[in-house]
């Protein structure tokens, strides 16, 4: 169950990463925020600037510039100036609002100079002789009346901020954490559930929970599936007793054929061309004798129905003595076998059921002599490395196709038939092999061979504990 650790890692990475975004972007924010706030003290800047814009004519009366008058009646500013003697306006501007006072005593200058007047946020501005005083549109600044501030507080802000920031994260995570607990739970048994759907084992999850839908489902699927694998277990073993079956049938009517063939070849009554068609039931009968048998054993292997009985095992001596057997049956020396074994190499240990090897071998070299009736050279090897070990076998004969070697090494099917000869071509013989050495966890690798014909590989996994 890999992939829950794995997913609780991935969620815990996401609000981990989501949470150090969010305060990054709200640091941004912040920063963004209070520089978009820095130019609000340009009224206070202002009111400096209308302080030296601000000049007493010859009369005695006070002269702004135009540019500084344009620029007020633009941002509808109003000003007054008020003189520090008399503490009365002695200048306004002409779209100064009928609610302003044009007289004021020292506790209305400190007010408006931290507040407001009738509502009119003020801004000052010091000048030699009185005070400049501009008022901007209502509700257009908001002024701090009585803002004041802890020292320590101010010093410790940064150390504060970060604490507050880890109290928020951590807060966030055992929410988070908590929320997802239940999510958690019923994920667990769901990818439990999936993996038992790969190897085909029966699933039931309990359907409660945030993904009860998917448990549901999941469960359904496994129903099918088991279904479905058991009509499958019946037609399979429908199927293997059917071949075992008809197999048993045969064999009885076939015996006798072949028994009364056999005295029917061998009757000095009968003309020559008689005893020769007898002769060739015989053959025949002997054919169909072998193919029944490798078809019941095909079946077998198919269906796991055939006991493997692997023993300790010296794979050379076996191909030597299959070797050996045909070279004896060779009378007319039709189909001669070298052998191209390293002589030094003497022990290939495997564990393995020395029967089937031997069939396995024995269907490989009959299958050259079989599809090269004008006769062929065989060659058999046995190669080894510390892994593995290899059994070749080779001939010189008419060899297959690109196409047919594809179809031999990749097909499913029991025979490849040609479509110019009645006769069984690399089929059953081939399947019967590759059942064998895949029964014994190896490869059968078909190929043409360096001589011009056919060639089969079988490669086993050596197990040097057996010697």
């Amino acid at each position: 169950m890999k992939s829950v650790p794995k997913l609780i890692r991935r969620f815990v990475g996401i609000l981990l990463l989501s949470s150090i975004l969010l305060i990054i972007l709200n640091i941004v924010l912040l920063v963004v925020f209070t520089t978009r706030q820095i130019p609000n003290a340009r009224p206070w800047k202002t009111a400096e600037e209308v302080v030296n814009a601000l000049h007493q004519a010859k009369d005695g009366n006070y002269v702004l510039t135009d540019e500084m008058a344009l620029e007020l009646s633009e941002a509808d500013v109003w000003g007054i100036f008020i003189d520090n003697d008399t503490k009365q306006v002695v200048w306004k501007t002409d779209n100064l609002p009928d609610t302003v006072p044009t007289t004021y005593t020292l506790s209305d200058i400190a007010s408006l100079t931290r507040g407001y007047i009738s509502d009119y946020p003020t801004f000052t501005g010091e000048a030699e002789n009185g005070l400049v005083v501009l008022g901007y549109p209502k509700e257009s600044f908001w002024k701090h009346m009585w803002s004041s501030w802890d020292y320590q507080l101010i010093a410790n802000l940064p150390k504060t901020v970060l604490t507050v920031l880890i109290i928020n994260v951590i807060v966030i995570f055992i929410i988070y954490v908590t929320a997802n607990t239940k999510l958690l739970k019923s994920v667990k048994p769901i990818t439990k559930g999936i993996q038992d759907l790969s190897v085909g084992e029966p699933v039931q999850i309990k359907e409660s929970g945030l993904l009860s839908e998917i448990s549901a489902n999941i469960n359904h699927t496994s129903d099918i599936l088991q279904s479905q694998k058991y009509q499958l277990r019946k037609k399979e073993t429908a199927r293997a007793n059917w071949i075992a079956g008809v197999s048993h049938d045969i064999r009885t009517p076939l015996s006798m054929v072949m028994g009364y063939a056999g005295q029917l070849k061998d009757d000095a009554n009968l003309n020559p061309e008689e005893r020769q068609k007898a002769e060739v039931i015989v053959r025949q009968s002997k054919r169909m004798q072998n193919l029944i048998n490798d078809l019941n054993l095909a079946s077998k292997l198919e269906y796991n129905m055939q006991p493997i009985n692997p023993a300790k095992q010296n794979l050379i001596a076996i191909v030597r003595q299959v070797v050996v057997d045909f070279i004896n049956m060779d009378i007319e020396d039709k189909y001669p076998i070298e052998w191209e074994t390293d002589e030094a190499l003497t022990i290939c240990p495997v564990n393995a059921d020395k029967d089937l090897l031997k069939r396995a071998i024995s269907n490989l070299i009959q299958n050259s002599i079989n599809h090269n009736e004008q006769g062929c050279k065989i060659y058999v090897s046995v190669t080894a490395d510390s892994y593995k070990c290899t059994v070749g076998v080779s001939d010189d004969g008419v060899g297959a196709t690109d196409e047919q070697i594809e179809k031999l090494n990749n097909a499913p099917h029991y025979m490849f038939c040609d479509e110019n000869t009645t006769e069984q071509r690399h089929g059953l013989g081939l399947l019967i092999v590759k059942q064998i050495v895949a029964a014994h966890d190896g490869i059968t690798v078909i190929e043409h061979s360096t001589y011009g014909g056919f060639t089969v590989k079988l490669t086993l996994p050596i197990n040097n504990l057996v010697f």
